[in-house]
């Protein structure tokens, strides 16, 4: 969503590129039990079945040391297809994050923004699942050097971070432009999947309008506070070997690209590119058949549906962590229920956000909303439950005028609204 105006500079390190014509190549049962993170590979000890990474070891930033690793290789640049190609464009740019903190570890994926070092990862992948506050970092670059990092800031309503490693040559990532994908576009994921780093799969954008909630236990306390009692409350996964799951705090919802590249845990903060190579989202959660776990903390892989937080958003929260350390989320200053369809409560649909409250002095009270009013859209996202209402906002700069569709007595109404700004 756009930032308000004047609050953004039109051109930066990572700004978004004048928008070139769209290409018209590319584009061309079990229910889900749970919902884990794409998350973090590592802990006290092994799961059953799982590949670790080991410690990669301590190195000083201006040298690093060389790995064992297994970048993307081109051995035949006149026969590669597009996979390929954007495959070896971006990877460079996809580094694999080790972080420890006492005997909590774990194994993610991070983008290189620009050439000050600066890393675009998950909150979780840096807190460790909300476990660490004072993290040892290391980055393995494609290459096969390792770094220390250390944290810029974290997003825990986003679910973004920004690290930084000083003094590597690190190739940044080419920014895309994730308004401009369609349901079918194909799509790549990179990243470092059960600790294998630079791996690459494909696949294509599934679903453009989706909304997760998920549990964290590095959320604030109370996490979405304009979502009321709404969301599906899946949880983040333990790491293997992880005695017991972080009691989460609150519930954040996020707005994500869906896709059917195969993304498992250790793929979080990793990078979905188009088919230019470009950025279009940071890989962060999964679906699952079960429950996530298993009796030894055993997590379930890709059964086909990853998703990603869009680029567009992850830019914005980027460069407020990087400016401040923190980042903003507009407020709209409501709690919520989810709204039954007309004459039948007990519909496992919904059609809405049901406003129960409106706080004093709030964007919500100044542009006329009452308890009673369903909402069904902001700015250009449909809400259908309070979940989706929670991401619509949040994802938003304070201080954007966004316009808000309600119903009252059976009445459509659509008012302006000035967000407030949310605690992160």
């Amino acid at each position: 969503m756009s930032d308000s105006a004047g609050s953004r500079p039109p051109h930066g390190p990572y700004s978004r590129p004048a928008r070139p014509d769209r290409r018209k190549g590319w584009g061309t049962g079990a229910l889900v039990g749970g919902m884990l993170v794409a998350g973090l590979v590592g802990g006290g000890a092994a799961a059953e079945g799982a590949v670790l990474l080991a410690q990669p070891a301590a190195s000083s930033p201006a040298s690093g040391s060389a790995a064992q690793v297994s970048p993307v290789v081109v051995n035949d640049p006149g026969s590669t297809g597009a996979v390929a190609e954007a495959a070896a464009k971006a990877s460079p740019s996809v580094v694999t994050v080790s972080v420890a903190s006492g005997s909590a570890q774990g194994t993610g994926s991070g983008v290189v923004l620009d050439s000050a070092g600066h890393i675009l990862t998950n909150t979780h992948v840096v807190t460790i699942d909300g476990q660490a506050a004072t993290p040892a970092i290391q980055v393995r670059t494609s290459g096969g050097k390792v770094y220390p990092a250390t944290v810029v800031g974290t997003d825990p309503l986003s679910d973004l971070a920004v690290i930084q490693v000083r003094g590597a040559a690190l190739a940044p990532i080419t920014m895309g432009d994730s308004s401009r994908l369609n349901v079918g576009d194909r799509v790549v994921a990179i990243g470092a999947p059960l600790g294998l780093d630079s791996t690459v799969t494909h696949g294509i954008v599934s679903n453009l309008d989706r909304t997760i909630s998920v549990a964290s236990a590095a959320a604030p306390q109370g996490g979405d506070q304009q979502q009321g009692q709404g969301g599906q409350g899946f949880q983040f996964a333990p790491m293997p070997g992880q005695s017991q799951q972080p009691q989460a705090q609150g519930t954040v919802s996020l707005h994500v690209i869906q896709t059917d590249a195969p993304i498992n845990p250790g793929n979080s903060g990793g990078a979905l590119v188009d088919a230019k190579g470009a950025l279009v989202g940071i890989n962060a959660a999964i679906a699952t058949a079960g429950s996530g776990t298993a009796q030894g903390g055993a997590q379930s892989g890709s059964i086909g549906v990853g998703f990603s937080i869009p680029v567009d958003y992850a830019r914005r929260i980027a460069q407020d962590l990087i400016s401040s350390g923190h980042a903003a989320h507009g407020m709209l200053g409501v709690s919520v229920q989810p709204a039954a369809p007309a004459g039948n409560p007990d519909s496992s649909f919904t059609v809405g956000a049901q406003v129960t409250r409106v706080a004093s002095g709030s964007a919500a009270e100044k542009a006329g909303i009452r308890a009673g009013d369903v909402i069904t859209r902001v700015g250009a996202r449909t809400v259908g439950d309070p979940a989706e209402l929670s991401a619509a906002v949040s994802e938003q700069a304070p201080g954007t005028s966004t316009q808000v569709t309600f119903t009252r007595n059976g009445q459509s109404h659509t008012v302006a609204a000035v967000l407030g700004t949310a605690s992160s």
